[in-house]
Order: structure tokens, then C-alpha cells, then sequence
């Protein structure tokens, strides 16, 4: 049970942040570009990720032995994991910018809005951005769902964890537009990379043969032990001087 939920909820923050960053694309290439441009790229990158999904997916169930699945993805998470700390601990210490998807998408915007446009019919401009934002996006999303889903075996509780989360940003999107800086990204990264580095350093432990005490509650000390790794580090750096040649 605690496996699944910690699945879920990794999944979940982790998908919601890519398609936050996806639909950032998406409206300012619509606004700007014309929404049926916009609308068909998007659906084609849909299109080749669940295309992509259904080659590899069973692949990977059926050919690849489950200890080295574990330790691939292990690794990879670790990776991921990594950098998504990195970067948040960077930014909730002060010493990175913020993300502000509000300016990402005004910079967008405004680089969009200066590229010429055809007079009728449908812009390649705005197709090829939406298509190349959300399948960047998507590729993440599947990634993830795929990483942790089977390594877990909770391939199912992995989808709809991403399912939920495209939904929910999709209807806030919807909703609210432009105010994508409502949705609290930069926490959810710090929240979902101690994930990732949790699940990372878990099975891949397993995939090398060692025996966690407790089995998947001993998940819960890792994040616990992550996680006070991670506040001791941004009230470090938080106290120290910020150079202005660092904020970039």
C-alpha cells in the first residue's frame, strides 16, 4: 500500500509539472498562431506517443528481466531524480530564479507574435511548436509512467496517476488560461525529484540483489532521509551570499 500511493503521488506530481510546461506551449502557439494549428500538432504528438507506448510497452514487460529493469531505471530516476533536486533546491535557497511559466509564456508569446503568418488556411509555425512542445513533454510523461510503473509493477496505478494529472492541469488550463503560475511547480519539483531519487535508489538496490529491511516501508526512511538532506541544503545555501553572475 505504501508503494502504490508513493507510485501514484510520484507520477502524479511529475506529469502535472511536464504538462504545465506543455500547455504553456500549446496556449501561447494558439493565441498567437491560431488555436487549429495549434490543436492539430498537439493531437499528432499524442498520436505518436501512445503509438510509441503500444511498441515498446509490451516490449519491455515481456523481454526485459525484471532485476535489470530495476537497476536501469533505478539508475535513470537516480539521474532524473537528481536534477530535479538540484535545480529546486537551487531555486527555494535563492540561488536560481524561480520558474514562472507567466513569463516563460509572455517570451513566448512575444517571439511568436513577430514570425509572419499566412494569410488563411493552417500556420506551420504554431503546428510545429505545439507538436514539438508536448511531445518533448509527452516523451517525459511516458517515461516516467513507464520507469516507475514497471519497475514497481504498478504499471495501472502509474497511468492513472498521469491520466489525473493531464486531466486536472488540462481543466485549469482550460479554465484559467494564462494563470499557469497558480499551479505550484517549483514545489512539486523539490517534492517529486526526492521521490524519484527515492524510488531510484530503492530499486535499484533490488536489481543488485539487496534486501531492504521492511521491504517497500522502508521507501518512507528514504524520503524521510532525502528529504532532510534536501532542507539541510537549501537552509545551507540560504544562508550564504548570493553572487549576481550565479542567478541565470
Amino acid at each position: 500500500m505504501t508503494a502504490t500511493l508513493l507510485v501514484a503521488l510520484a507520477v502524479f506530481g511529475a506529469c502535472a509539472v511536464e504538462t504545465v510546461e506543455a500547455l504553456t506551449i500549446v496556449l501561447a502557439a494558439g493565441l498567437t498562431r491560431g488555436w487549429r494549428s495549434a490543436l492539430e500538432g498537439s493531437v499528432l504528438a499524442v498520436v505518436v506517443l501512445a503509438a510509441v507506448v503500444a511498441a515498446l510497452g509490451p516490449a519491455l514487460i515481456h523481454l526485459v528481466p525484471i532485476a535489470v529493469l530495476r537497476v536501469v531505471v533505478g539508475s535513470l530516476l537516480l539521474v532524473l531524480g537528481l536534477q530535479w533536486l538540484r535545480k529546486a533546491i537551487l531555486r527555494a535557497s535563492g540561488h536560481k530564479p524561480k520558474h514562472d511559466e507567466d513569463a516563460i509564456y509572455q517570451r513566448e508569446v512575444a517571439r511568436l507574435s513577430g514570425l509572419p503568418r499566412p494569410a488563411t488556411g493552417r500556420d506551420a509555425v504554431g503546428f510545429v511548436i505545439a507538436f514539438k512542445g508536448v511531445l518533448l513533454e509527452g516523451t517525459e510523461v511516458v517515461m516516467i509512467v513507464l520507469t516507475l510503473g514497471l519497475s514497481s509493477g504498478r504499471l495501472g496505478v502509474a497511468a492513472l496517476g498521469a491520466g489525473a494529472a493531464v486531466l486536472l492541469v488540462g481543466a485549469v488550463g482550460a479554465l484559467l488560461a494564462r494563470q499557469l503560475s497558480e499551479v505550484p511547480e517549483n514545489a512539486l519539483k523539490l517534492g517529486v525529484g526526492l521521490m524519484l531519487v527515492t524510488f531510484g535508489t530503492f530499486w535499484a538496490g533490488e536489481g543488485v540483489g539487496v534486501s531492504w529491511p521492511g521491504a517497500d516501508l522502508f521507501l518512507l526512511g528514504l524520503l524521510a532521509l532525502y528529504g532532510m538532506a534536501a532542507w539541510a541544503l537549501v537552509s545551507y545555501l540560504g544562508r550564504e551570499s548570493v553572487h549576481p553572475g550565479v542567478l541565470a
